[in-house]
């Protein structure tokens, strides 16, 4: 519960200081009272409409990735599982860089996030298709990577015959996962897929603390390992296709937090999913601060910040287990 708590307040301080951050300063009291005033000056709308969606998005991409991130370990047993294993993330990928490259970008302001959740949605229903009804996680697992690998052949694909270097640039860019320009528009229409995400992923805490002892115990112990893979299944696809239909592809999360966060669990992963969706809303939130106030005058993309983040840090605990292996 301390735990909990102390990420709840970190989020909480992270997610002020990411509304006062940008390029307008005006000053942390006057920007807050412009938030909550709503008078119709420039500094209130750029919080309202510009910030306050930004920082939303930030919090629930940096939770469903963690949440994802620690439902997907717990699931295989497997410390190096991550959301994209499964092949979602490269689907939804595929999803928008087609609506970009076809124009349908252009012309309709929600296409791109509507082709990218519906592609996630496609590719969840190939991999039950291949994996079948009673597949193993192992089955589930090269489902996911036979996907993912398509779905970047296809990606490359399109890029290495796009006619238009505008659009082969604009589908570079996000791909790289960017928070910028984004909206309540964003925010609403990720918010449902996310939400469903979360209570599939969150209502797997049972089943993954038995899946510890071993697949039969957890099957004496009366949990429907078909059931706890279609909640692992559809939970990942609707909270990190959402995400990535927003936002782009932003890597490491559910990769590094719950690596993070599970020595102070007690390895438990029942208290691990609430503590890695905390953390991941942190993390994220921590790094969009950060693409704007280390080159405020650049493009920078959060999808690149976060592996210069995560990647230093994924070394290092590596490091740190082989010396505690060692």
């Amino acid at each position: 519960m301390k735990l909990l708590l102390g990420l709840g307040a970190l989020c909480a301080a992270l997610f002020v200081a990411a509304l006062l951050s940008g390029q307008a300063d005006a000053g942390a009291a006057r920007s807050l009272a412009a938030l909550l005033a709503g008078d119709g000056t420039p500094l209130s709308v750029v919080m309202r409409e510009i910030r306050l969606p930004r920082a939303i998005l930030a919090a629930m991409i940096g939770a469903s990735l963690g949440l994802a991130g620690a439902a997907m370990q717990g699931y295989l047993r497997n410390p190096l599982a991550e959301p994209g294993l499964i092949g979602v993330s490269g689907a939804a990928a595929l999803g928008a860089v087609l609506a970009i490259q076809s124009g349908l970008a252009l012309r309709h302001a929600l296409a791109l996030p509507l082709a990218a959740l519906g592609m996630a949605l496609a590719a969840v229903l190939l991999i039950l298709a291949l994996a079948g009804p009673r597949g193993s996680s192992i089955t589930l697992i090269l489902a996911g990577i036979a996907i993912s690998a398509l779905a970047s052949a296809l990606t490359s694909l399109v890029l290495n015959l796009s006619p238009n270097p505008f659009a082969a640039a604009d589908i570079v860019f996000w791909m790289m996962g960017s928070l910028a320009d984004r909206s309540f528009v964003h925010v609403w229409l990720a918010l449902p897929f996310m939400a469903a995400g979360w209570l599939l992923l969150a209502g797997m805490g049972r089943g993954l603390d038995a899946l510890t002892l071993g697949e039969d115990t957890a099957r004496a112990m009366g949990v429907r390992l078909s059931r706890l893979r279609l909640q692992l299944v559809f939970g990942t696809a609707a909270a990190v296709g959402a995400a990535t239909a927003v936002a782009g592809a932003i890597g490491f999360v559910g990769l590094v937090v719950p690596h993070l966060l599970r020595p102070l669990v007690g390895a438990q992963p029942s208290r691990l999913l609430p503590a890695s969706a905390l953390g991941g809303a942190a993390l994220v939130l921590a790094a969009d601060i950060a693409v704007r106030e280390v080159l405020p005058a650049r493009d920078l993309k959060l999808g690149v910040v976060m592996a210069l983040i995560g990647a230093p840090l994924f070394l290092h605990l590596i490091y740190r287990t082989r010396a505690e292996m060692s």
